[in-house]
């Protein structure tokens, strides 16, 4: 099935042109013709498959339609920066005839751009959780016009520990009956399951089932090797094949940056990828290996999804990944949209434990053999010891920390405020270590609001003691007497149930509202016997 025989908006139907889009994959099929009358719909295909271009389509087609209602936007929550980014650009082929207005937001770059780009009043906004939440908590980000959500790649999301900030991000957006919500996976787990059965409404189900769970033109090659000869192997392979274009998937950062620095040292030019990487850089290095300027390039599991490079021949999982649904990911960065593409993995006796989860997975033994000393060139980094750098993007450093002290200050004066509040109910239970404790008079219990003052009259006065005249004073006192009467029998029950206690009521005068109400003088804040000793020094 074409595009042209939906029945889209004429402007989206040349940025698809313009996109290169001609016959619909089966997921875009399925999901156009199953979101375009408004259902919410939950999407298992496997990477390469152009869900991307699927989503993005419908929601483009209905903000069109609905033209008319202003301020209806969309926003599409994806688990990287480059998936962000690279949404954020075939959003802007497919939108460019219209004057729909797209734009990204994620870490690892400054606020300033970001929050000046929602000031334009961004139409699809497109953005990795932690970013979008703080954008969201500093009221730089309004989510009462959103109509559309999208969540590409949920069990990535789940993988990356994007789970809590996900429940409470959708929990910002209008309620699931007022927008139209789109989850994509590549595989099924119960997280996602909970997610769209928590925050959609009877989503319609699209499962594209593929024979096997990798794509079959990838041919793939499992060698057996020693942990130490693993750079050897990796350059006989790159010098023997001799591929066009080829990502080099390592297990952790510092293994990525050490691989890289050491192609460099043997000849062979290349780029890293990893997430301590400033994001300008990172891009950079992407947008050159997309455009064929750069051939060679080694990431991290990082750069393992939602990365399109059209035409890339090869892959090599340098370390074989932790997880099995990673291997699946990295092999699919090749042999994308019916292509042909070469997959090597090198599995040392540090990587062995990692293949049986694999092959389990995947439902087949990958094709291997033991790499031999011809198959290896001479390293030329052997005896040279890598010094690994440290990168720090400065304007989000100084950011981070401004936010970090407005939140201290915020911090101190919640809790400033809540123990002020505190206080203020509940002052006459508040403890003053610098104060001592006065013994609780049993003889007091029982008694009325005049018989206790005139027991501590008799305690305490000098004279007479004459009461207010102010009935709403008076009821203030006898209100608070009937409290310590409680009081006193609460704290009667307990020295009768444990003699070896000293509990008092520890009566204490709080500075609050002796602070912000002057004209009560602070009498609320003292206690019962605080306040008759003043009276009677008066």
């Amino acid at each position: 099935m074409d595009f042209t025989e939906f029945s889209l908006n004429k402007n989206l139907l040349e940025g698809i042109e313009k996109a290169g889009y001609i016959t619909c994959t089966p997921v875009q099929e399925h999901v156009i013709a199953g979101s375009l009358n408004g259902a919410d719909l939950y999407v298992q295909s496997q990477t390469g498959t152009g869900k991307t271009a699927a989503y993005l389509v419908s929601i483009i087609q209905q903000l069109l339609e609905r033209a008319e209602s202003k301020n209806k936007k969309a926003i599409i929550l994806v688990p990287t920066r480059e998936l962000a980014v690279q949404v954020e650009q075939e959003a802007k082929i497919l939108c460019h005839k219209t004057k729909l207005k797209v734009a990204s937001f994620y870490g690892g770059v400054g606020y300033t751009r970001q929050i000046e780009n929602l000031k334009k009043n961004i139409d699809i906004i497109v953005g990795t959780p932690g970013r979008i939440i703080d954008l969201v908590e500093q009221q730089h980000l309004i989510f009462d016009n959103i109509t559309f959500l999208i969540v590409d790649e949920a069990d990535r999301m789940f993988d990356m520990g994007f789970y809590p900030d996900l429940r409470k991000l959708i929990k910002f957006l209008p309620k699931s009956e007022n927008r139209q919500t789109m989850l994509f996976s590549a595989t099924l787990n119960n997280y996602v399951k909970n997610l769209a059965w928590e925050f959609t409404r009877e989503p319609k189900e699209i499962t594209i089932e593929s024979e096997n769970i990798t794509v079959e033109e990838i041919d793939q090659l499992l060698l057996h090797v020693s942990s130490d000869a693993k750079m050897r192997l990796l350059l006989g392979v790159l010098k023997n094949e001799k591929p066009e274009s080829v990502i080099i998937f390592c297990n952790t950062k510092k293994s990525c940056e050490i691989v890289s620095k050491r192609l460099q040292i043997n000849g062979i030019e290349n780029k890293y990828i990893i997430g301590d990487l400033p994001q300008n850089k990172r891009l950079e290095v992407l947008n050159n290996f997309k455009n064929g300027k750069l051939t060679c390039l080694v990431a991290t599991d990082v750069a393992a999804r939602g990365i399109d490079v059209n035409n890339l021949a090869m892959v090599i999982n340098y370390d074989l990944p932790n997880e099995a649904e990673n291997y699946v990911h990295r092999i699919g960065r090749t042999a994308r949209a019916g292509k042909s593409g070469k997959a090597y993995t090198f599995c040392s006796e540090q990587d062995v434990y990692n293949l049986i989860p694999i092959e389990r997975y995947i439902d087949m033994n990958i094709p291997s053999e033991v790499a031999f000393e011809d198959q290896m060139v001479e390293d030329a980094s052997k005896n040279i010891y890598i010094k690994l750098e440290s990168y720090d993007d400065d304007e989000e450093k100084v950011y981070k920390r401004h936010d970090k002290n407005k939140l201290k200050d915020t911090r101190s004066k919640n809790f400033n405020d809540k123990n002020r509040n505190y206080k203020k109910q509940d002052s006459r239970t508040d403890i003053q270590k610098t104060k001592p404790v006065e013994k609780f008079d049993e003889s007091l219990i029982g008694l009325s609001f005049e018989e206790r003052m005139k027991k501590y009259k008799e305690k305490y006065g000098q004279g007479s003691f004459v009461a207010s005249k102010n009935d709403d004073t008076k009821k203030d006192y006898e209100t608070s007497a009937n409290q310590d009467v409680n009081i006193s029998k609460t704290n009667a029950f307990r020295i009768k149930n444990n003699s070896k206690q000293n509990i008092g009521t520890k009566k204490q005068n709080t500075d609050f509202n002796q602070k912000n109400e002057p004209t009560k003088k602070g009498l609320n804040s003292l206690t019962i016997l605080e306040r008759i000793k003043l009276f009677f020094k008066k």
